[in-house]
């Protein structure tokens, strides 16, 4: 998440390892949409992370298309930190 011209910028991500060489574009937005997008991310306990710079090469690219090799490292250590983030917060198992 970003704010380009005071308006608000929000790109998510997703990851399938069974069909995909690379992550995902899967929304994209400004102002309202990206408010939008924020707000389903919190509903569902997805990690937000603002960065700047990433979200101006993501919004380039198109949604279902996956990110350009220039930013994989990038979005490997922003999928590292969701899945420490993941590791953190795992809810401990189901006692009958």
């Amino acid at each position: 998440m970003t704010r380009r011209r005071n308006r608000k910028s929000a790109i998510s991500l997703k990851f399938d390892q069974s069909r995909d060489q690379a992550p995902r574009v899967t929304a994209k937005g400004e102002g309202l949409v990206a408010e939008r997008i924020i707000q389903l991310a919190r509903e569902n306990n997805i990690p937000i992370r603002e960065d700047a710079d990433l979200v101006e090469v993501l919004s380039q690219v198109n949604i279902e298309q996956e990110i350009p090799p220039s930013v994989y490292r990038v979005v490997a250590e922003l999928l590292a930190w969701v899945y420490r983030m993941n590791q953190d917060y795992k809810l401990p198992p189901k006692t009958s």
